[in-house]
C-alpha cells in the first residue's frame, strides 16, 4: 500500500492521506462526519471508468486513484465495487429525473404529450455516454446479470412505462385508438434510440419529433 501512494505522489497524482484518513477514522468512533465531496469524487471518478473501462475491468484501485483518496478512504464507504456501481447508477437516475422539465404531460396536446414523452425515454437524455454504458451492461448479462436487471429495473422500465402511461390516457380520452399495443408503441419508441446510434446517426437532436410524427398518424384516431 505504501509503494502504491508512493508511486501516486512521484506521478503527480493528488492522494488524499492523513488529514483525511483522521477524519475517517473519527467519524468511524462517533466523532467527524465523513467528507460529501470525497463522496462525490468517488461516485464520478466511478461513472467515468465505467464508460472507459467497462465494470469487469474497470479495479477500484483505478477508481480510487482517479478519484485523488486511497483504497482504505473508498472501503470505509463501499464494501467492493458492485455497491459503489449500483450507488454510482442512483446518481445518474435521480439526475435524469432532475433534468426533465417541469411539465404536466397530460395538460399538453395529445401529439406534444407523446413526443415529450419519446424525448424522456432517450438514454442519453442525461448522460451523453448513456449508450456506451449500456452496451457495457448488456455485455456484463452472462458475468454480472444482476447489474443488467438494475439498470433494466431503474433506467428502462420507468422511461418505457411513461410513454406507456401517456398512451393509456390519450386512448381514455379518445384521442388514440382502442386497438393500439401501449406495450410495443413504447418499445418501437425507445429501441428508435439505439437504432439511430448503431446506424451512426450523431444528430438526434429532433429524433423524438421524428419518431411522433412517424407513429401519430397510425395510432391517433381520425379527425371526424
Amino acid at each position: 500500500m505504501e509503494q502504491r501512494m508512493e508511486s501516486a505522489a512521484m506521478a503527480g497524482k493528488k492522494v488524499i492521506t492523513d488529514p483525511h484518513e483522521s477524519a475517517e477514522t473519527d467519524n468511524a468512533r462517533g466523532g467527524r462526519p465523513r467528507d460529501p465531496n470525497l463522496d462525490d469524487a468517488i461516485i464520478e471518478a466511478t461513472r467515468r471508468r465505467l464508460v472507459v473501462d467497462g465494470y469487469s475491468k474497470m479495479t477500484l484501485g483505478d477508481i480510487a486513484s482517479d478519484a485523488g483518496v486511497t483504497r482504505p478512504t473508498l472501503y470505509r464507504r463501499w464494501p467492493g465495487k458492485f455497491e459503489l456501481v449500483v450507488d454510482a447508477l442512483d446518481f445518474g437516475f435521480r439526475a435524469q429525473r432532475a433534468a426533465y422539465p417541469n411539465l404536466e404531460l397530460g395538460k399538453l396536446r395529445p401529439f406534444e404529450a407523446f413526443t415529450e414523452a419519446i424525448r424522456r425515454v432517450d438514454p442519453s437524455y442525461f448522460n451523453p455516454d448513456a449508450m456506451i454504458l449500456m452496451g457495457n451492461f448488456m455485455g456484463e448479462a452472462l458475468r454480472t446479470p444482476e447489474l443488467l436487471e438494475i439498470v433494466r429495473e431503474h433506467a428502462v422500465e420507468p422511461r418505457v412505462n411513461l410513454v406507456e402511461g401517456v398512451l393509456t390516457d390519450l386512448r381514455s380520452r379518445g384521442e388514440v385508438r382502442e386497438d393500439i399495443d401501449p406495450h410495443t408503441v413504447a418499445t418501437l419508441c425507445f429501441g428508435s434510440y439505439y437504432a439511430a446510434f448503431l446506424r451512426g446517426d450523431n444528430d438526434r437532436e429532433d429524433l423524438a419529433e421524428k419518431v411522433a410524427a412517424t407513429l401519430w398518424p397510425g395510432i391517433a384516431v381520425a379527425p371526424t
